[in-house]
């Protein structure tokens, strides 16, 4: 069987189980079995043997029950690379990328210490220290199988002799102070975490999604323990949830923070928040 037809078995599938991207699914998935890049398995056709045609209805029978491609790979691009993950880490959205472009202008010139807090695939630790040559980074998540995912990654982009993942609660940072602190932390309030779509709620570590009550349980954690290991005129830089903008406003003002910068996502929605101390 050819590779147009196999994607058109896996599309249809899909589609009948009303899952939006499964064109893009399809052919992702067996772009993954045949080792080859998206691109060319569409501009050439090429016989596909018994062996991978099992494996690719094996996968996509993973993606009719909503588990992301993301997952059935092991793989996620952000900032054109490749991240490994698997569901002890969140999935890098594109949303979070616009947290990085504001820090690598900050610190073009600049020798950066950083800390990452939840630092999951290290898609940003990792992506800092790529594109700022000068800069060292700690990356700290309470998950060991996160930290683990982290450490692949690492090794991947040798960046290692810049790097250290530790596995530990941000309360437990000491002695140390930092030009950066960078946090896409848990921000879903806990009683919408059952209204996500079913690939997210089913999949995702929801440790990683709880953000209690209000969704700014962690937020606020990071934002009282940023004022004690933040250096003079250092950078606090936060993703946050849809309609979160005013009250993180409020919780960095009563910490003793300015905003000196605020990112809107691709949906007019604030996404991130830069702040100093005042």
């Amino acid at each position: 069987m050819q590779t147009s037809e196999i994607i058109n078995i896996g599309s249809k599938a899909l589609r009948n189980r009303n899952i939006n991207s499964h064109r893009i699914d399809s052919e992702i998935i067996l772009s993954h079995i045949l080792k080859v890049s998206r691109e060319k398995l569409l501009i050439s056709e090429n016989n596909v043997s018994k062996e991978d045609l099992d494996r690719f209805r094996f996968l996509i029978s993973r993606r009719l029950c909503n588990e992301p491609v993301a997952y059935i790979i092991n793989k996620k691009e952000f900032r054109s690379e490749d991240f490994f993950v698997d569901n002890n880490s969140l999935i890098p959205r594109p949303e979070t990328e616009l947290l990085i472009d504001p820090i690598i202008k900050i610190f073009k010139k600049k020798n950066l210490f950083f800390l990452d807090i939840g630092v999951g695939t290290g898609c940003i630790m990792l992506s800092i220290l790529k594109e700022l040559n000068h800069s060292r980074g700690i990356g700290i998540d309470i998950c060991k199988k996160a930290i683990s995912n982290a450490k692949i990654n690492l090794q991947k982009l040798k960046i290692k002799n810049r790097a250290k993942l530790l596995c530990k609660p941000i309360d437990q940072v000491f002695n140390q102070k930092f030009d950066l602190i960078v946090s896409n932390p848990p921000y879903v309030v806990k009683r919408e975490i059952n209204r996500l779509s079913n690939d997210i709620k089913k999949f995702e570590p929801k440790r990683a999604l709880d953000g209690g009550n209000d969704g700014l349980d962690v937020v606020r954690k990071v934002i009282y323990k940023s004022q004690s290991i933040l250096k003079f005129n250092g950078i606090l830089a936060l993703e946050i949830g849809r309609g979160q903008y005013f009250s993180v406003l409020k919780i960095l003002k009563q910490n003793g923070f300015k905003k000196f910068k605020c990112i809107k996502d691709y949906k007019d929605n604030v996404r991130c928040i830069f702040s100093t101390l005042s």
